[in-house]
């Protein structure tokens, strides 16, 4: 990771990750809200987890990398939690397997609040009074845990939709919710010519270590639309028999429709959506969200365009500010492009890219369990681009490299058409 020098005093340096730890940690316990505990311990399926366990993780990360790491005399909340919420560090030591977080009742929710508490307090304590090594020896690793927290945050929005919307009665998650209306602008497109481009996390500001090095990659020219794929251009897609014809579909696509009987994307009911604030009438004009890789080149090849690839997608980027519909504006759901000018390069849907998910030329991992985070991850995953309606402002730059399996359908996943010129 990378790290921007922070304000000029150590004092003001400690004085600001304070603040932000707080803000983050309240806001993960803000996505509980309204919910009952019984909420709380469900698995939907292997690659979700139950938001106790997002809640239990968060706080063991700042436990175990960075107070039980540097703070001397720290004493750990419960030594079995070590064991119960790992979650891939294998340096650390065992951990209780993934596709069985749903059976852990216990620890209750109650005792999790408090763990969160206990390291709450001890974190806070330890940024007051570390020596000036002892800070400097972990404040990377503390804004690491600030974005590690948020990814978290995504998580259990994403997590708990795919749970209530297997529940029969499809329970409403948030009811506050505003639901901008409006026809989709025009599907317009910018040009942009080829050329050696740097791309990737030129070293202000924090970054994951999968975000650089910056270096040069050839772009050949290239056009990509100005706004999002929309659910009634995928409805056409459909209505055109796309998931009965083979030939729109890459081998492991066209095997994943035929075993699990896709007919359209995740959250489509006939007519009607599951959102998180419930079942309603499909928008024609809002993107279409949680779509696979599969599904999205597919639609791309019927449309006769195709994916962009990372690199052109950070090129096209650009001096886009950072803003759109993302989690903090309390849509919880893509909102339509009001114009062509919107853009939607940040917000809405992640955006599928034809880039697989692979080093940059120069990158090495970290030394230690942090250089876990990403690189061991890189092999079989394709990338994603941009953020969605369900990532925290403050989480997203355009360098952000987010990466699923091609057959992933549960995140906010959306499409980008791109061509060659």
């Amino acid at each position: 990771m990378q790290v921007s020098p922070e304000p000029t005093t150590a004092g003001a340096a400690r004085e600001n990750l304070a603040r932000r730890f707080k803000h983050i940690r309240d806001a993960t316990v803000a996505l509980t809200e309204g919910l009952e505990p019984e909420d709380l311990v469900i698995q939907s399926m292997p690659d979700a987890s139950p938001t106790k366990w997002h809640l239990a993780h968060t706080t063991w990360f700042f436990e175990t990398f960075i107070l039980t790491a540097h703070a001397p005399g720290y004493d750990v909340f419960d030594p079995t939690f070590g064991y119960l919420f790992n979650s891939y560090y294998e340096a650390v030591g065992a951990r209780h397997p993934r596709a069985e977080r749903g059976l852990l009742s216990r620890p209750t929710t109650r005792r999790i609040i408090d763990y969160r508490a206990h390291v709450d307090a001890a974190a806070t304590m330890w940024l007051e009074r570390a020596s000036d090594n002892a800070f400097a020896a972990a404040r990377d690793v503390f804004v690491l845990g600030l974005h590690h927290e948020q990814q978290h945050q995504e998580l259990i929005v994403t997590d708990l939709k795919h749970a209530l919307a297997r529940h029969p009665e499809m329970p409403v998650y948030r009811t506050d919710v505003a639901r901008p209306s409006a026809a989709a602008a025009p599907l317009t497109w910018s040009e942009h010519e080829g050329g050696v481009r740097e791309i990737g996390h030129d070293g202000a500001g924090f970054a994951f270590d999968n975000e650089g090095p910056r270096h040069k990659a050839y772009v050949a020219p290239f056009r990509i639309a100005n706004r999002l794929v929309t659910c009634g251009e995928y409805a056409a897609f459909i209505d055109d028999d796309g998931y009965r014809r083979p030939e729109f579909w890459h081998s492991e696509g066209w095997a994943a429709v035929q075993a699990r009987g896709w007919t359209a994307p995740l959250y489509w009911r006939g007519r009607d959506i599951i959102t998180l604030s419930g079942a309603r009438a499909r928008d024609a004009a809002e993107p279409v969200c949680h779509v696979s890789w599969y599904e999205a080149s597919a639609f791309a090849k019927w449309a006769k365009a195709r994916l962009p690839t990372e690199a052109e997608w950070e090129v096209a980027a650009g001096d886009v500010p950072v803003a759109g519909n993302l989690l903090d504006a309390g849509h919880w759901h893509p909102v339509p492009a009001a114009s062509a000018a919107a853009r939607q390069i940040y917000g809405d849907v992640w955006e599928w890219t034809a880039s697989p998910y692979v080093p940059y030329p120069g990158f090495r991992e970290p030394p230690g369990a942090i250089g876990e985070y990403n690189g061991k991850f890189m092999a079989s995953q394709m990338v994603l681009r941009g953020g969605s309606c369900a990532t925290p402002e403050g989480h997203i730059r355009p360098t952000y490299r987010n990466f699923f399996y091609p057959d992933a359908r549960w995140q906010f996943s959306g499409i980008r058409l791109a061509s060659d010129l």
